[in-house]
């Protein structure tokens, strides 16, 4: 299953100083660094896969651990787990659809996780059953099989 990928914004270091003073963080080189590593990833990415990226341009896995925690709490960065007991960190893109909650797709075969950002889920009671008392529904997941990994199972027959 292949969401669209949100657009590539590049920023300037400029743009995302601007940003992260914006709510109330102090701009750093590590801040600015995670958040420009975020911009280029179209799905959610773990800390480890993150921190590959980073490692090599000095920054210690703390570090980028400790930034992307500070950008989730000032609301830059969603972190979602969907399943596995991993973290998986995405930029929310300001002025699109994947600046708010959107749902996953999890493909239970290879471990893909995708973006569904131009996906609505609605959920309704039953005919006959009580309301429901669900106030807000803040992440959703749906689990399958991928058009890769199908394919490969229909080809391998």
């Amino acid at each position: 299953m292949k969401s669209k990928a949100p657009p590539v914004i590049i920023s300037s270091v400029a743009q995302l100083r601007d940003r992260i003073r914006a709510v109330g963080l102090r701009s750093t080189t590590a801040r600015i660094a995670v958040l420009q590593a975020l911009e280029g990833i179209a799905t959610p990415i773990t800390h480890a896969e993150l921190a590959e990226k980073l490692v090599p341009q000095g920054y210690d896995k703390a570090t980028v651990y400790r930034n992307l925690m500070d950008l989730t709490e000032a609301d830059m960065v969603s972190r979602s787990e969907h399943g596995d007991h991993v973290w998986r960190f995405e930029l929310r893109r300001e002025g699109t659809e994947h600046d708010a909650d959107h749902p996953h797709f999890l493909c239970l075969d290879c471990g893909q996780v995708s973006c569904l950002a131009d996906v609505t889920v609605s959920i309704t009671p039953a005919p006959g059953s009580k309301n429901s008392t669900i106030d807000m529904i803040r992440e959703v997941l749906l689990k399958g099989r991928c058009e890769d990994c199908r394919d490969s199972t229909v080809s391998a027959k």
